[in-house]
C-alpha cells in the first residue's frame, strides 16, 4: 500500500466566514488562492505547495477543545526562521496561546489560533 500514498494533500477547515478566513491565511501566513468555487470553497496553497481547504461550516456547535482533546488537535506549520516568523505574526496581531516550547524530536514550537479559533503551531526543526 505504501507505494500509493505519498503524503497529505490537505486538511480542511469548516469556517463561519470562508472568504475572510481564507484571506487571513493568505495575508498572514503567505498562502495564495489555488482554486475557489462559488459555494465558496477555497483551496489555498503554501509556498511548499501543500494545501488547506477552507469550506463553509454547518450549524453544528463547535465543541470546546484543548490541545489534548481526542481527535485532530492542531495544524503545525513549519518555518525556517522561528524568530522572524514570530515577529511577522506579532506584526499581524496574532495572539499567542502560550510561550514557546521544545518540539518532540527537537526544535522550537509556539501555539496560536486563527481568527475563528482553530489551533495552529509554528515549528522550526
Amino acid at each position: 500500500m505504501k507505494e500509493f500514498f505519498t503524503g497529505i494533500d490537505h486538511p480542511a477547515i469548516a469556517a463561519a466566514d470562508v472568504d475572510s478566513l481564507s484571506k487571513w491565511y493568505c495575508d498572514t501566513l503567505g498562502y495564495k488562492v489555488f482554486a475557489k468555487t462559488d459555494k465558496p470553497i477555497y483551496i489555498i496553497e503554501a509556498p511548499d505547495r501543500t494545501f488547506i481547504e477552507v469550506m463553509p461550516k454547518d450549524e453544528t456547535k463547535r465543541p470546546e477543545r484543548t490541545v489534548n482533546t481526542p481527535g485532530w488537535s492542531h495544524l503545525a506549520l513549519r518555518v525556517n526562521d522561528m524568530d522572524a516568523a514570530m515577529a511577522a505574526l506579532d506584526r499581524n496581531g496574532v495572539e499567542w496561546a502560550g510561550p514557546e516550547f521544545e518540539a518532540v524530536g527537537g526544535g522550537r514550537i509556539r501555539n496560536f489560533a486563527d481568527p475563528e479559533g482553530n489551533m495552529l503551531q509554528i515549528v522550526q526543526r
